[in-house]
């Protein structure tokens, strides 16, 4: 549709971002985040207001209606303010500034979307969320009549919120060397086993996220001690979301959250960064523990991904809004009527209905969210498990066929580096535990995707992609994430271009993030204009800690690579951690460091496996959970020094080191498991 046909058009309409570009007809000027913006506030000695949100947000939809397309409410943020809109995913480092000055500013915890007024320089006076649109005029004029009759106030309040935005991650520098043990593990892991709910999986109360951060910790506990509690925190989680509403029970894929504390409710929106990473989760839980559901999640969960994540050039977009048709979740429920209309058969139904705990009268607001009834089973109905899993199976296409016809969610294209390399290394993982090759195939499309469009020159990434367009420099999480996933696929592949990638991608965060003063990185590159504060991201969250994959990145890439000066650093960012990690009371903020500290506990094993079979028989052995295994090889020595003097003619032999003293080398990969202690 031309510009013509819409009443208005703001600056955004020249931006990639779906998010911006949904805004780019709202009676509000807004603008882009960029210098030339922050130029034109200081030449109109205008307050700025800073409103951060993401094209998946509900909420951020509602604020959008009410107000942002309130004519007579854009007039009064027109006439006295600079607006500026920013979508989160491609700018979270505008985002990590004003979200830190609403928590300042309010004292707790702060979403989306975020609304921040600050003085023509950026420095933050005061942040919030959604506010209703009579609210929000109220705030409008309060901040308009502050500007005019007491600037100093404002001036004062940006003062001290900006040097607490500065200060919010001081850390104390570590100068001696730190040992770890066991027991500095153990105490973490009853941290996080105390917040478990042992009967619905999950953390504890409501809303409930899936953090798979925490999972993989324990599972890694698991694989250390043996400790039966770390396994099962890990099992009821994932048995309970795979049959919970979270869970697409039709489609496969994940929503990014529960509302309740049974995983029933979702918040409706499917993001790639928590789908990947609960790919990579349920495949490290099938390699211990087999089970069928955990195979059917990772096969159902990558389909989604590739039929409605998926470019045509095999890059990943970022989500699926939670809303369609102006309600949050309707493209996903159903009434029961619909179900008897939809299978026809009554009996084949009533089944269905039972299976799905389908009522009469909605299990949520009038309407059901599919999810499964473990107590439902053949004996129930007189069938065979045959019969029963195929009347499910038929069903849920018939119902997959019937739902395809709705309003689709509307859908963000956008594809981030970062994000990319997340799901990248969730198909590896997937290859490596079920074995299907097509996965491993889908990752190395998606890895010359980043090459041929994210890499730019001397092993700088840009981080947004969309339309043949990539505008914005990258960020150290999308350094981090590519990086991991390149030594993952080079493990699988063996080919040094992966391993070689990786090492360039991390010399390049040396060379342009790291701080040497503080031995961490920080969170954007020396290249960008700078913005009040160049901070850190420290703490792991839904998405790991930059610094964290970080650390773990440089402590394996130095290992393989025998590089003892990224192995040094590495070792220096966790010591810088040791405080926080382990006398805070909040153990999830850690589990990514808390794995590179199990890696430091229990040290790996460099596994170098040299023939014509070296492939093929790592492959084997990575169909097991080795968390602490390193692997290398190939048909030839070259590139690592790892592998010097380990061929022997016309055989394939797997070396099991540790610390790079080797026991007696094997041929048959099984064997060589049973070295792994």
């Amino acid at each position: 549709m031309s510009n013509s046909n819409h009443k208005y058009t703001n600056a955004l309409i020249n931006e990639s971002s779906p998010y911006l570009l949904q805004h780019a007809h709202n009676p509000v000027d807004w603008h882009p985040w960029n210098e030339a913006t922050l130029e034109k506030a200081k030449k109109e000695d205008k307050l700025l207001i800073i409103s951060i949100g993401y094209a998946a947000c509900h909420w951020c939809h509602v604020m959008e209606h009410e107000s942002f397309e309130d004519s007579l409410v854009a007039q009064i943020m027109n006439d006295n303010f600079i607006c500026i809109k920013v979508d989160r995913e491609e700018r979270p480092d505008v985002d990590d500034v004003y979200m830190t000055a609403c928590q300042l500013a309010s004292g707790r915890a702060c979403g989306w979307p975020l609304n921040a007024f600050a003085l023509p320089n950026g420095k933050p006076v005061w942040a919030g969320t959604y506010f209703p649109k009579d609210q929000w005029k109220k705030i409008l004029n309060q901040f308009k009549t502050l500007k005019e009759e007491n600037l100093p106030k404002l001036e004062e309040s940006a003062r001290k919120i900006t040097q607490g935005i500065q200060n919010i991650e001081s850390f104390e520098i570590a100068t001696d060397e730190k040992s770890y043990a066991l027991d500095d593990l153990n105490g973490f892991q009853q941290k996080i086993v105390s917040t478990i709910d042992f009967e619905h999986g999950g953390k504890k109360g409501a809303p409930k996220f899936p953090m798979p951060n925490n999972y993989e910790f324990l599972l890694q506990h698991y694989y250390m001690t043996g400790d039966k509690t770390s396994l099962e925190a890990v099992t009821i989680t994932l048995d309970k979301m795979a049959y919970g509403g979270i869970y697409d029970q039709l489609g496969g894929g994940f929503a990014r959250y529960s509302t309740d504390r049974f995983w029933i409710v979702p918040h409706f929106e499917k993001m790639l960064y928590d789908n990947s990473q609960l790919v990579s989760l349920y495949s490290h839980a099938y390699q211990i523990t087999k089970k069928p559901l955990y195979k059917k999640v990772i096969e159902e969960t990558i389909t989604f991904v590739q039929r409605e994540l998926m470019n045509n050039e095999f890059g990943f977009y970022s989500s699926l809004d939670a809303d369609s048709e102006g309600e949050e979740g309707k493209f996903y429920v159903w009434t029961s009527e619909e179900i008897d209309s939809i299978i026809g058969n009554k009996d084949e139904a009533e089944l269905i209905k039972k299976y799905f705990s389908i009522e009469k009268n909605g299990n949520w607001e009038e309407t059901n969210i599919l999810l499964v009834d473990e107590q439902v089973s053949a004996k129930d109905f007189d069938k065979s498990n045959e019969e029963f899993n195929q009347i499910i199976q038929t069903n849920k296409a018939k119902l997959m066929a019937a739902r395809s016809n709705r309003v689709r969610p509307g859908l963000d294209d956008k594809i981030l580096t970062s994000w990319n390399g997340l799901m990248l290394k969730g198909l590896i993982d997937a290859y490596r535990a079920l074995g299907n090759k097509e996965y491993l195939d889908l990752a190395l499309k998606n890895a010359n995707f980043l090459l041929n469009n994210s890499f730019q020159e001397g092993g700088r990434l840009n981080r947004n992609y969309k339309d043949g367009k990539s505008s914005i420099n990258a960020f150290l999480d999308d350094y981090a994430t590519v990086s991991e996933a390149f030594i993952a696929l080079y493990e699988v592949t063996f080919d040094l271009k992966w391993l070689e990638k990786a090492k360039e991608l991390s010399e390049y965060t040396m060379d342009h993030f790291y701080n040497g003063e503080k031995n961490m990185f920080f969170y954007t590159s020396d290249i960008d204009p700078a913005l009040i504060a160049r901070k850190m991201e420290l703490t792991d969250n839904v998405i790991p800690a930059s610094n964290s994959i970080m650390a773990r990145n440089l402590f394996k890439l130095g290992t393989l690579m025998y590089d003892t000066e990224m192995v040094k650093v590495s070792k220096q960012m966790i010591n810088n951690m040791n405080s926080q990690i382990f006398d805070n009371e909040y153990p999830s903020y850690y589990s990514n460091w808390c794995q590179l500290i199990a890696t430091m506990v229990k040290p790996p094993y460099e596994v170098a496996i040299l023939g014509n079979e070296a492939v093929e028989k790592s492959n084997k052995m990575q169909r097991s959970y080795l968390p602490n295994s390193f692997f290398l090889g190939g048909a030839t020595e070259e590139g690592l020094e790892l592998l010097t003097d380990k061929l022997q003619e016309d055989r394939t032999m797997i070396y099991v080191c540790q610390n790079k003293v080797c026991k007696l080398p094997v041929e048959d990969a099984d064997r060589a498991l049973t070295l792994i202690d």
